[in-house]
């Protein structure tokens, strides 16, 4: 689920507006009202990390993602998947060395289940 449900337009240097601090307390709540059975919750960038992860959330997207494993065993955090998160990728390779596959793992063991 986004942050915002709606596109926030571009600012001046190029990539998407922040969400409106708004959206996501007015909607997330009733929309996960309606899906209770959720096994995995999968926190992508920095926004929802802010905001699902709250006291919890570290000082940067790095080290919220390095320490992904602080906030048990139904919650990942990754980057946002963009063209940005390329050289972000090459900076950080244990992303994909050790967090990718738990994250693999995890969703192969509920899809199993279904």
């Amino acid at each position: 689920m986004p942050m915002e449900f709606c596109y926030t337009g571009k600012i001046d240097k190029g990539g998407d507006k922040p969400p409106r601090p708004g959206c996501a307390p007015a909607w997330h709540d009733k929309i996960l009202a309606g899906l209770p059975h959720i096994e995995l919750t999968l926190l992508a960038g920095m926004y929802a990390q802010r905001y699902y992860l709250a006291a919890g959330n570290k000082k940067t997207l790095t080290e919220t993602v390095r320490n992904w494993r602080d906030y048990g065993p139904t919650i990942i955090s990754t980057p946002h998947p963009s063209w940005r998160t390329t050289g972000w990728l090459k900076n950080n390779v244990w992303f994909e060395a050790e967090q990718l596959p738990n994250l693999r793992a995890k969703v192969k063991a509920l899809l199993e289940l279904y």
